[in-house]
C-alpha cells in the first residue's frame, strides 16, 4: 500500500519543535493534530508565557465580563495529552542551532528538531521617548500585563494611552473600565488611522468622546514626565501642551519578534519579518514561521489572527505533505470598541483609480457607513461606525455588482434598505407558475374570493403546482402568508398524518432514535393517522430523514431493507430514474467528471450491449437511458465490476460536483479544483437530504465549474477556497452567498459539513437550499452565525453527524447486487419474471434510441350552429 502523503511527509521518529504557543501556535498544533501528524511525529512546544495558548483578541474581557484565564484558554482540556504534545510553559527558545538542528531554552533544555516552527509573535513597539521606562508605564499584551495595570490602577487617577489604533481604543476601554479618568494620544489626524477614513474617524471621535475619553489626535508623545519617587505624572506632548497621568499605557503598534530567525541567520524583513515562502517556509528548509513574526511572500507582515491562522494551516500542510499556500489575506475587520461598532472592509479608502464614494452620516446618531464603488458598478469596500449590521453581507459583496443600488446598500439597518427577496415580496402580476401562467393575484385570490385554505384547493382552483411541481414551495409559502394576512390559523403540519414540521420530526428521530416510520407515525402521528398508512406526502419525507440519520440513530442505512422500501417514491424504489415511457435511466457516479480511458470504454460497451441511449450531462457525467427494470440489476453488475457506483440521480440527495481542470492543466488555475471536486464528491455521495444537493468546484475566478449557481460551490483563490451557499438554476435561478473565504481544505470541508447537516436538519420537504435560506429567519447572516461562529452551540454535534454519515457510507447498487431479496423487486411482471414490460418501445432518432412517441387521440370540438362533429 502507498503511503499517505502525511506518512511520506512525516517519518517514523520525527521531531517536530514549536517555539511559541499563542493563538497561531494553538492553531497549528491543532491542524497538525487533524491531519494525524502527532500520530507520528515528536511534537515540542516551547512557551514563553505561563500558561498555554489563550484568547488575546478578547482579551479585554478580562476586565469587562471578569472573565478568567481559565475562560480566555484555547487549549482544550486534555489536547495536549491525547496528541502526545511535550509543552513546556514559562521556558521561551533562546538560541536556534541550524547546523545542529538543536534549540536551546532558557531553563538550559536542548531540543534535537527535524522541523522547527517559529511562531514567536510579536512584541509591542514603545516608541524610543524618555521616560518610558519609568514606574506607572505598561504595555497591552498579555494577561500579565493586564494584572499589572489592574493593580497600578488601583491606586491612579487618571490614566493615558499612547496610539489609537485597535489596541489602543481597547486598552483605553480597560482604563475606563477600571475607572480611572482616560486620555487616548494618536499620532495620525484621526483614530483607527489604517481602517477608517476622515468621515468614519470623525464619527468613531465623536462616539468615544461621547462615552467621556479625551481624545488627542495630530500630536506625539515628546517626554513621559515623572515625579521625585520615579513614578509617572504626566506626558509632554509634541505641540507644546502636558497632560497629568498617573499611568501610561504604550499601544502604538507591534513589531515582529524575528530575534531568534536574525540570530541564527535566517534572511528578515527590511522593516522586520522572518521572509517566508508561500508554504511559510524560511530559506532553511528545516524551518517555518507563521504569524506576526513572518513576513509573507507579498512582503506584508500581518497583525490580524485571521492570517495568522492561514499560515498556520498552509505550514501543517506543507509538513504533511499536502498542498496549499499563503500568499496574502483579507484584513477587514470587525469590532466593538468602547462600546462602538466600528468595521472595514475591502478598500476602506477608495484607492482604487476611479473608485467614487457614496455616503450616509448621522452625526447625532454617531452613526458614518461609507461604500467604495468602483466605476463599473463594483463593490470595492467600505467603513462602516456605529451600525456594522450590514458588515456580513457587504462584506462578502466585495468584488461584485450588487444586486440592488449602492445607495440602498449604504442605508443603515431600519432605515429603509431593501428587505431580502422572497415569494411575498412578488408583484401580483409575477408569474409563479409558467407551465400553467399563473400569477400571485391568481393565487391570492384563490384563497381571498374562492376561500381556499390549503395548496390542494388552490391547485383545483388555479391548476398551479399541477405541471411539473417546481412552483409547489413558492405555491405554499404564499398561500401560508395569504391566510395569515387574514388572520387565518396556518397549519404549519408537514401533512395530514404530522401536526410537526419536517424539521420537528427531524429532532424528533435524532433526540428518540426513532428508527421507522411505523414507530414515528404510531407515536407522534396526529391521532386519527395513528395505525394507519400515511401519505404520499410523509413517507418519502420520513424516509429521507431516517436516512439522513441512519448511521447515527441505527436505521437501517440502505433504501430497499424492510419497512424503507415502502416508503420510497419510484425512483428510489428503483434506484434509477424512471423515464416518460416507463423505462430506467442508469447515471454513474464520476467525481469530478474525471474518468480514465478504461473507464469511459465500459461505459461505451454497456451502453452499447443494452441498447442505450447516452448523453454527457451538465454535472459532467454520461446518463444512459431506456434500460428495462429488470435488466438494471445487470448493468449494475458490469459498472460495478468495472469500478462505478451509484451516483444517486435518482435520489434527493448529491448529485455531482462539477469541476474545471484547475491549476493541474489551466495556466489560470490557482488551485487542484479536480482533487477537491473529487474530494467533496466521495464525502457527500450518499447524502440524503430534503432536496437534490449539487456542487461545483472552479480552481480560480473566472469560474468555469458554474459554482455560483450551486447549492454548495467552491471557487480557489491564492489563499484558499471560498465557499458559496444557496444557488441554485431551475425554474426560479439563485445565485449563491458568499459563506466564508479564503479557506485551507480542513476549514472548506468543515464549514460544508455544518451547512449541510444544518440546512438537512432545519429546512421543509422538497426545500432547495435557495429557498431555505430565504425562508430561515436571519437569512445567511444567521446561517453564518450558526456554522462559522457556532452560535447556537451545535457544530459539534453537526460534525459528528457527518462523519457518522462517511463512515457508514454504503454503495446501493452494490449492496442491493448482494440481497436476493432486494434483487427479487426488478422484474416488470411478479408472475413472469422473465417478462419485458412491452409497452416499453423506442424509435432510432440520430443513431440512438428514443421513447416512441404516444398518439392521443383527436380532440372534437362540437359546433353547435352546425350539428356536426369537425376536427379541431
Amino acid at each position: 500500500m502507498a503511503a499517505s502523503p502525511t506518512e511520506a511527509a512525516v517519518p517514523p521518529a520525527h521531531t517536530i519543535v514549536l517555539v511559541g504557543h499563542g493563538m497561531v501556535g494553538q492553531r497549528f498544533l491543532e491542524e497538525l493534530a487533524e491531519r494525524k501528524v502527532t500520530e507520528r511525529a515528536r511534537v515540542v512546544v516551547l512557551c514563553e508565557e505561563p500558561r498555554p495558548a489563550y484568547d488575546r483578541v478578547h482579551l479585554t474581557s478580562y476586565f469587562t465580563e471578569s472573565r478568567t484565564p481559565e475562560e480566555l484558554s484555547l487549549v482544550e482540556d486534555g489536547f495536549m495529552a491525547r496528541h502526545g504534545i511535550e509543552l513546556h510553559v514559562g521556558d521561551p527558545a533562546t538560541a536556534v542551532d541550524r547546523a545542529a538542528r538543536t534549540v536551546t531554552s532558557r531553563s538550559g533544555r536542548t531540543v534535537r528538531y527535524d522541523t522547527l516552527v517559529l511562531a514567536t509573535g510579536s512584541y509591542p513597539f514603545v516608541p524610543p521617548v524618555p521616560g518610558k521606562d519609568a514606574e506607572g508605564c505598561f504595555v497591552y499584551r498579555t494577561i500579565e500585563d493586564l494584572r499589572a495595570i489592574e493593580e497600578y490602577a488601583a491606586r491612579s487617577a487618571c490614566g493615558a494611552v499612547v496610539g489609537g489604533g485597535l489596541l489602543g481604543l481597547e486598552a483605553a476601554g480597560a482604563l475606563r473600565g477600571l475607572g480611572l479618568e482616560t486620555h487616548v494620544v494618536e499620532f495620525a489626524p484621526r483614530l483607527m488611522p489604517v481602517q477608517v477614513d476622515d468621515g468614519g474617524g470623525q464619527a468613531l471621535r465623536r462616539a468615544v468622546e461621547g462615552l467621556g475619553v479625551r481624545v488627542h489626535t495630530g500630536v506625539g508623545t515628546q517626554e513621559v514626565t515623572t515625579g521625585p519617587d520615579g513614578r509617572v505624572t504626566g506626558m509632554a506632548l509634541s505641540d507644546g501642551s502636558a497632560l497629568a497621568a498617573d499611568l501610561v499605557v504604550f499601544s502604538a503598534g507591534v513589531r515582529p519578534r524575528d530575534d531568534l530567525a536574525r540570530d541564527c541567520g535566517l534572511p528578515v524583513g527590511q522593516r522586520g519579518g522572518i521572509v517566508v515562502d508561500a508554504s511559510c517556509r524560511t530559506e532553511d528548509p528545516a524551518v517555518f514561521a507563521i504569524g506576526e513574526c513572518a513576513q509573507a511572500v507579498d512582503g506584508r507582515v500581518y497583525g490580524l489572527v485571521a492570517p495568522g491562522n492561514e499560515m498556520a494551516a498552509t505550514a501543517a500542510k506543507a509538513i504533511a505533505g499536502e498542498t496549499g499556500s499563503f500568499t496574502g489575506a483579507d484584513t477587514s475587520t470587525k469590532l466593538k470598541l468602547l462600546g462602538v461598532d466600528v468595521a472595514s472592509f475591502g478598500d476602506a479608502h477608495g484607492a482604487a483609480e476611479g473608485a467614487l464614494d457614496v455616503v450616509y452620516a448621522d452625526s447625532r446618531s454617531g452613526v458614518y457607513r461609507k461604500l467604495v464603488i468602483g466605476a463599473d458598478g463594483t463593490l470595492l469596500g467600505g467603513v462602516l461606525v456605529g451600525d456594522c449590521e450590514s458588515y456580513g453581507v457587504l462584506r462578502p459583496l466585495t468584488g461584485t455588482v450588487p444586486p440592488v443600488a449602492p445607495g440602498d446598500l449604504v442605508l443603515p439597518a431600519g432605515a429603509g434598505a431593501p428587505a431580502a427577496l422572497g415569494p411575498a415580496a412578488l408583484p401580483d402580476d409575477a408569474v409563479v407558475c409558467s407551465c400553467h401562467n399563473v400569477t400571485k393575484g391568481a393565487i391570492r385570490a384563490a384563497v381571498t374570493e374562492h376561500s381556499c385554505t390549503n395548496v390542494p384547493e388552490v391547485k383545483k382552483c388555479t391548476r398551479a403546482g399541477t405541471g411539473c411541481g417546481s412552483c409547489v414551495k413558492v405555491l405554499g409559502q404564499l398561500v401560508d402568508a395569504e391566510l395569515e394576512a387574514s388572520g387565518v390559523a396556518v397549519d404549519k403540519g408537514l401533512c395530514g398524518c404530522f401536526a410537526q414540521t419536517r424539521a420537528e420530526l427531524y429532532e424528533i428521530v435524532l433526540a428518540l432514535r426513532v428508527t421507522s416510520y411505523r414507530d414515528l407515525l404510531d407515536r407522534h402521528g396526529r391521532e386519527g393517522a395513528r395505525g394507519g398508512e400515511g401519505c404520499e406526502v410523509c413517507k418519502p419525507a420520513v424516509a429521507s430523514i431516517l436516512a439522513s440519520l441512519a448511521p447515527a440513530i441505527g436505521a437501517s442505512v440502505h433504501v430497499l431493507d424492510g419497512e424503507q422500501a415502502a416508503l420510497q417514491d419510484t425512483n428510489d424504489h428503483f434506484l434509477a430514474n424512471m423515464q416518460k415511457n416507463g423505462s430506467y435511466s442508469v447515471v454513474p457516479r464520476i467525481p469530478g467528471g474525471e474518468i480514465t480511458p478504461e473507464k469511459l470504454i465500459v461505459l461505451g460497451e454497456v451502453a452499447r450491449d443494452f441498447g442505450l441511449y447516452t448523453k454527457i450531462t451538465g454535472g459532467q457525467r454520461i446518463d444512459m437511458f431506456g434500460a428495462r427494470v429488470e435488466q438494471l440489476p445487470q448493468i449494475w453488475t458490469r459498472l460495478v465490476d468495472a469500478g462505478f457506483e451509484s451516483g444517486h440521480a435518482y435520489g434527493k440527495a448529491l448529485r455531482t460536483v462539477k469541476s474545471c481542470v484547475g491549476s493541474t492543466w489551466c495556466r489560470y488555475g490557482v488551485q487542484d479544483s479536480v482533487r477537491m471536486a473529487i474530494r467533496l464528491e466521495l464525502r457527500y455521495r450518499g447524502l440524503r437530504s430534503p432536496h437534490k444537493l449539487k456542487s461545483a468546484v472552479s480552481g480560480c475566478a473566472r469560474e468555469c465549474a458554474e459554482a455560483q449557481s450551486k447549492d454548495f460551490g467552491v471557487i480557489a483563490t491564492a489563499n484558499g477556497w471560498n465557499l458559496y451557499v444557496g444557488g441554485n438554476g431551475g425554474a426560479t435561478p439563485r445565485h449563491a452567498d458568499l459563506l466564508a473565504k479564503d479557506l485551507s481544505d480542513a476549514e472548506l470541508v468543515r464549514l460544508i459539513d455544518r451547512f449541510l447537516m444544518y440546512y438537512i436538519r432545519t429546512a421543509d420537504r422538497l426545500e432547495r437550499t435557495s429557498v431555505w435560506l430565504e425562508r430561515v429567519s436571519g437569512g445567511l447572516d444567521h446561517v453564518r452565525d450558526v456554522v462559522v461562529h457556532d452560535s447556537l452551540g451545535i457544530c459539534a454535534e453537526l460534525e459528528e453527524l457527518m462523519a457518522a454519515h462517511v463512515a457508514g457510507y454504503r454503495d446501493e447498487w452494490a449492496d442491493t447486487l448482494d440481497d436476493p431479496e432486494r434483487l427479487a423487486r426488478f422484474v416488470s411482471f411478479v408472475n413472469a419474471p422473465g417478462t419485458p414490460d412491452p409497452t416499453v418501445r423506442f424509435v432510432e432518432e440520430r443513431g440512438q434510441i428514443r421513447p416512441e412517441p404516444v398518439l392521443m387521440p383527436v380532440p372534437q370540438v362540437v359546433d353547435a350552429s352546425l350539428s356536426e362533429a369537425v376536427t379541431a
